[in-house]
């Protein structure tokens, strides 16, 4: 029943959220989104940006079906599913700072403050508000720390091979925990093989079967603008450091270290999942993938997890050397808070900035919509020939217009000088949007403007 009035409490929450931002998803969901509406009306390819997911994907197929209350339906559920990393990361630092005999306090506190923290990695609100997969993901990791602690192994290897399904960095792990699952609980056989099964099938049949290979996921990712130029080793950690603030990794060391003198093997193991995915991260940049902060989020949550076991470890140690040190570990504790309070406000104030620039996208979506509806309906367009506009808008477009992403071009020169009939989609700098209908031969098309 608390998970369930969580669950419920949690897309409450998300709803109001969504309401409140008055953002819409990024580049990367509207082409979940069409993937989703496109399988509903038999007709998906996956040959075009953005690359291909499958944890986005069983969302928006079944969201599909319900027109265009799908955009609603995946904000809704992808804000709540980021939500509950908080609680997870809070019930990580909770379960490594609690000790039989202790006083509970500084567990919740610990839990707290890693569960407010979570909320604090740079641009996690951005990518939140756009409805990205990156935080469910987190979600979803954490998920699968917290299953395991409490002995639930079948949720945590489920929790597992959906965050597999998300970003391939985890795979590494998943395969380490399904050879650990294999040995030491035999009666998961059937699950793991099932599992594994499906992320491979999700993976690599479906693309096999909508573009023009079973590996367009990795195809696309290559040459990406945004990947490092030089110096992709120290470029990769730097990227994952910037997501935290120095005051909170050193905190995260100081549960390693004294981990490290308890001979505390579950801090200790976590610490060395952390490098061992930005090890992972590095090798993908190497090979040319474009190795961003986000695909680093999952790491930066549990280091933030370690961070509340750090300020937990802290009051708990402390306590027990003496009354005095106690009182100067509480103190320790409030200078770690309070360092961390000025980056926490130029963060909420970049997120600020970044939620009004969203508003002034979301304003220029709602006039795409409008312009289309007004032109006659999606419907209108399709005979009139291959619509373009820039590439920014490319998915944007393709959802409005009930259409796969790969059928929407943003190469205008080339269609401009061509012959084939093309409709022009641009954003104009004083608001709206103009459509140009060029070549045009097909009866209803000829009366667009030109």
């Amino acid at each position: 029943m608390v998970a369930v009035a969580s669950a419920v409490g949690l897309l409450a929450l998300s709803t109001v959220i969504v309401l409140w931002a008055k953002t819409r998803p990024g580049f990367d969901p509207y082409g979940w989104l069409v993937w989703g509406r496109q399988t509903v009306a038999g007709n998906l390819d996956t040959n075009a940006a953005p690359s291909w997911k499958p944890l986005p994907y069983l969302f928006t197929a079944p969201f599909g079906l319900f027109g265009h209350y799908q955009l609603w339906l995946w904000m809704i559920t992808s804000l709540a599913v980021s939500l509950a990393g908080s609680v997870f990361a809070g019930r990580i630092a909770f379960r490594l700072t609690v000790r039989e005999g202790e006083p509970r306090w500084p567990a919740y506190v610990a839990a707290a403050f890693a569960g407010l923290a979570l909320l604090g990695l740079s641009s996690y609100w951005h990518y939140m508000l756009s409805s990205q997969s990156d935080p469910m993901i987190v979600t979803l990791c954490l998920a699968a720390v917290d299953c395991h602690l409490s002995g639930r192994y079948r949720w945590a290897y489920t929790a597992a091979a959906l965050a597999a399904l998300g970003r391939p960095e985890v795979w590494l792990f998943l395969g380490l925990y399904t050879i650990w699952a294999w040995l030491r609980q035999p009666s998961m056989r059937r699950l793991i093989v099932v599992e594994v099964a499906l992320v491979i099938l999700l993976w690599f049949g479906i693309p096999a079967l909508t573009s023009r290979t079973p590996f367009v996921a990795a195809s696309n990712a290559l040459g990406s603008g945004r990947r490092l130029r030089s110096d992709r080793v120290f470029g990769t950690i730097g990227r994952f450091l910037d997501l935290n603030t120095a005051v909170l990794e050193l905190t995260a060391l100081l549960a390693v270290a004294i981990a490290v003198v308890r001979r505390d093997r579950v801090t200790l193991a976590l610490a060395a999942g952390i490098c061992a995915w930005v090890i992972v991260e590095i090798a993908f940049s190497l090979h040319g993938w474009p190795g961003l902060g986000r695909y680093m989020f999952e790491p930066a949550g549990v280091l933030v997890a370690l961070a509340g076991a750090g300020i937990g470890a802290l009051l708990v140690e402390s306590r027990r050397i003496s009354r005095m040190a106690g009182w100067a570990g509480i103190g320790l504790a409030a200078v770690i808070v309070l360092a961390l309070v000025p980056p926490a406000v130029t963060r909420a104030r970049s997120e600020h900035r970044d939620i009004r620039g969203q508003r002034l996208r979301t304003a220029e979506i709602g006039k795409l919509t409008a312009t289309i509806s007004h032109l006659g309906g999606a419907g209108r367009f399709k005979p009139c020939g291959e619509p373009l506009t820039r590439l920014e808008y490319q998915t944007i477009l393709a959802w409005n217009l009930h259409v796969n992403v790969a059928t929407v071009g943003y190469k205008y020169e080339a269609a401009i000088h061509g012959r084939r009939p093309i409709v022009l989609f641009t954003p104009v700098s004083t608001g709206g949007w103009r459509v140009q209908a060029l070549h045009q031969h097909a009866p209803g098309c000829t009366s667009l403007p030109r």
